[in-house]
């Protein structure tokens, strides 16, 4: 598969990488709007009566979640290999963040899908009161969100290596590599949550340096010709 992906021509292989990022936003968004729609926030009775009338809204979201993850994990496996030739080391470095974010993210949505568990009804959960039920419930919640936001920690390190990387390379502008270290440095704000929490929704605005980045990958791709040269050059 990696080899496959090597012999790919660089602005084919951006396209692809601008298509799933693509969908990792288009999923991402989505997941959010239906946690901003269910999730009451400090209300363990509002949360549950929400989740039980729209059960499968509630699992599209946790669907779009995992599928948003799967689709980054793509994309850093194609940054990889777009970024190889500028500089190895930070680019493998780089997709290490990727992946720990990925993950933690994966783990989130574990304690996301937990809530139906607690409300599902079972017959060994009638010795808990429908009170006591909603607060585990909510618990749940509480620790996806925390494992979510952090992932943000280690997507925001990634961020910020891709736009050294592209920056310092020739075949893309380096105004997109600002745009990665802003949006960077938007999603390290998470390593201090009160403050990430104060910045809501604003924080969520440096995503427009991805969105740059992803939308010059699909219109334009990479300049072929200096990635070649930059790969012949032995610097990656």
């Amino acid at each position: 598969m990696m080899e496959a992906m090597r012999e790919t021509s660089p602005r084919l292989k951006a396209r692809i990488s601008g298509v799933f990022y693509l969908l990792e936003m288009l999923t991402g968004g989505f997941a959010l709007s239906v946690a901003m729609r269910l999730f009451v926030s400090g209300d363990a009775a509002a949360t549950a009566t929400n989740i039980l009338a729209h059960e499968s809204l509630f699992h599209l979201g946790v669907a779009a979640n995992i599928v948003g993850f799967a689709c980054y994990v793509a994309v850093t496996g194609l940054f990889y290999e777009l970024f190889r030739p500028v500089n190895r080391n930070l680019s493998l470095l780089a997709a290490f963040f990727s992946l720990v974010g990925c993950t933690v993210g994966a783990v989130s949505c574990l304690f996301e899908l937990a809530p139906l568990t607690v409300l599902g009804g079972a017959q060994y959960l009638h010795v808990f009161t429908a009170e006591q039920l909603q607060a585990q419930a909510l618990t749940f919640l509480k620790l996806y969100a925390l494992f979510f936001n952090g992932s943000f920690v280690f997507f925001g390190f990634y961020c910020l290596l891709i736009g050294y990387l592209i920056f310092k390379s020739t075949f893309l502008p380096r105004i997109l590599g600002a745009g990665m270290v802003m949006a960077g440095l938007g999603w390290l704000t998470f390593l201090w949550p009160p403050l990430a929490s104060s910045l809501s929704p604003y924080v969520l605005a440096v995503g427009i340096g991805e969105l740059s980045l992803t939308f010059w990958l699909l219109v334009a791709g990479v300049n072929a010709e200096r990635w070649k040269e930059q790969a012949a050059a032995g610097n990656g």
